[in-house]
This record gives C-alpha cells, structure tokens and sequence, in this order.
C-alpha cells in the first residue's frame, strides 16, 4: 500500500494495515527524511520513500493530504489504480472553491477528475482517527463497526471493501461519488456515530446505525 500524506488518518490506516501483513510505503509533502521513527515505529513492513515512490509502487494507494493539495497528487504513476480518498473540504483551511461551493462537485470527484486514469474510491473521511484505530473488529464480531464508502467503479469499490474487512471494518455502499456527500464533515455519518471525540475508545456504529446516517443526509 502507498500513503501520499502521513497524517491522523494516513499513520492510522498505515497501523491497522500492517497489522493486517500489508507492506505499507509511507510519504509526505515533506520528504521521507522526517518519516523514518514512523516508518521505524509500524515495524518492518513499513517504509519511507517519496509521494511519487509511494504511488508508483502501491498496488493500493491513499490519499488523506488536506484538499487544496490535491494536484500536487501524481497522476501517472496512479493510472489503474484503486485510490482511497480520505480527503475533506474545510473552506477555512483550503480556500474557497467554487465547484464545491456550489455542489457542482463533490470533493471526490474533484479528485477523480484529476487522477483521471484511477479509480477513485472514498473512504475513512468520516471518522476520527483514534475511533478508528480504536474499533477495529475482526469479521463476524457482534460490535463490528461500518464505514461508508462511495465510487464510480464496482470492482475499485470491492478492492477497497476487501481492504476494509481486512483491517477490521465492514462497509456501507454509499453509491457513487456524486452522492459522496452524504458523509461529508457536516453530514450525519460524520463522526458522530462512532460517539465524541472526547472519547479515545469510541462507540461500534453498525451497519444500520451508517445507513440510517446516510439516509438523513440533505443539503
């Protein structure tokens, strides 16, 4: 797995992937020069290497940088690749875009339109990253918790959801990315059925509990 971006979400995904046996290449804006006690810390599966490295040699690759970083994203080393997109829209933080703004777009397919040649899949946006390193369950157990996850391409969606069940989380079809803003900061999905954030160990949001978030959502 390739990580562009190596942040809450990104380390923690990292973690539970390597736990799960995956080889996981781990990058950041700033260089793998300031990644190497994390990749020491996830253990000899993890390394450190360059965003283009990461994307090049992932066979699925994460995205999880703030958005208005997104063109800086290689494009061709990610051409059919499955892309998970972790990526959120914060005005504050990203400046306005008008696409957006206007629902034009969502934000995955402002992704997708610039990784062209990928599939794109959207995923792990609505959850707090110590809720999600925290009720990760294996398959069967009754408090497994769900994640939703959005995208044009069925077998990119399986890929991901495959991934998914791997590291301990079952998935919630949330349709394609045009409806991917039903889990976006704001919605119902968006953190809170997994409880606050004040709270390390979190609450397992079933399936039901993620479609009856999903089915809220309005605009």
């Amino acid at each position: 797995m390739g990580f562009i971006g190596s942040g809450h979400i990104g380390s923690t995904v990292a973690r539970l992937g390597v736990a799960a046996g995956y080889h996981v290449i781990m990058s950041n804006s700033r260089g793998p020069q300031t990644l190497t006690d994390l990749a020491a810390e996830l253990g000899p599966l993890a390394r450190a290497a360059t965003g283009e490295r990461a994307a090049a040699e992932g066979d699925l690759v994460v995205i999880t940088i703030p958005l208005r970083a997104y063109q800086s994203v290689p494009a061709a080393p990610l051409a059919g690749k499955v892309v998970i997109d972790t990526c959120n829209y914060y005005p504050p933080r990203d400046g306005q875009i008008a696409e957006l703004d206007s629902g034009t777009l969502t934000s995955s397919e402002l992704i997708q339109r610039h990784l062209a040649a990928a599939q794109v899949v959207k995923v792990f946006n609505n959850i707090f990253y110590q809720h999600l390193l925290a009720l990760s369950r294996p398959a069967g157990a009754t408090d497994r918790s769900f994640l939703p996850i959005a995208g044009d391409d069925a077998g990119a969606k399986a890929q991901a959801i495959a991934f998914l069940d791997a590291i301990g989380y079952g998935a919630v079809d949330a349709g394609p990315l045009a409806e991917s803003w039903r889990q976006e900061p704001g919605t119902p999905v968006y953190g809170s059925p997994y409880g606050p954030f004040s709270d390390p160990a979190g609450t397992p949001a079933g399936e039901a509990a993620i479609r009856a978030a999903l089915a809220r959502a309005s605009r």
